[in-house]
């Protein structure tokens, strides 16, 4: 399915559908019953996710973090968060995919978006027409300012809002130095002042329905490794945009932007 597009799996309150996309083509592969009311045991529903995502590669489909995305609705969505995040280790654990337990207002966004394109109220419509309503971009902006930029670009023309960071202009008194500043950002009061513009980016991971890690030729830099900690903790969606390399704590997250 790699080379035909990515793979979409909605697992639902009573189904789980696959479907293949490819750009705003949307195809139902197939369907079958996935019964899940909150009650049952995480490792059951795990276990069940697992033979799921097994049966398609078994069935000669390529299911991996950068070609297939899990979607869950329903009753997940009424999960309390100490759950949930459970149930998206336990997937990570058995699968190597990240289960993306969408909130009910963002898939109303999505339901909307699919109604204005093509008049459908259905997610996954919406899903593959816009994917974020917003995002916060991480890399190193020393090394990496432009594909950084690349990638803000990519994601704004897809109407995605960038919440942090809000340019990439850099103050000419940090340019080339350990720490630079963007035209937005004040001066550095003192060495310690470093955290304060990292917990102000930080803080916007919160508020994005994802945070994209660019990582060209898939390095992850120390403060990139710094904040996936953080990213990690408040069970945030992470896409790298390159297969990562020398991260040393797996992690839920995905690889790849676009379809």
């Amino acid at each position: 399915m790699a080379a035909h597009g990515r793979a979409l799996i909605h697992f639902d309150s009573a189904h789980a559908s696959v479907y293949q996309s490819r750009g705003t083509e949307l195809e139902l592969l197939k369907r079958e019953s996935f019964v899940f009311d909150g009650g049952l045991a995480r490792e059951t529903v795990a276990e069940t996710v697992g033979e799921f995502c097994a049966g398609l590669a078994e069935a000669g489909e390529t299911v991996d973090n950068k070609t297939t995305r899990l979607y869950a609705t329903g009753a997940f969505q009424q999960l309390p968060q100490p759950e949930a995040d459970a149930l998206v280790n336990s997937i990570y654990v058995d699968t190597g995919l990240y289960f993306n337990i969408v909130g009910p207002d963002l898939e109303q966004f999505y339901r909307d978006t699919g109604t204005a394109a093509i008049g459908a109220d259905d997610m996954l419509e919406g899903l593959i027409r816009k994917e974020f309503r917003n995002a916060v971009v991480c890399g190193s902006f020393q090394q990496s300012l432009g594909y950084i930029e690349d990638t803000i670009s990519r994601l704004r023309e897809s109407g995605t809002d960038v919440l942090s960071p809000l340019s990439t202009k850099i103050k000419p008194e940090t340019e080339g130095t350990d720490f630079i500043l963007f035209e937005y950002q004040d001066l550095l009061k003192n060495d310690r002042d470093t955290w304060r513009h990292k917990y102000l980016h930080m803080g916007a991971f919160r508020q994005a329905d994802a945070v994209v890690v660019c990582n060209p030729g898939g390095h992850v830099g120390k403060g990139t490794i710094f904040e996936l900690g953080f990213m990690s903790a408040i069970s945030k969606r992470v896409i790298f945009t390159e297969e990562p390399l020398g991260v040393s704590v797996s992690f839920p997250c995905e690889v790849g932007l676009g379809g």
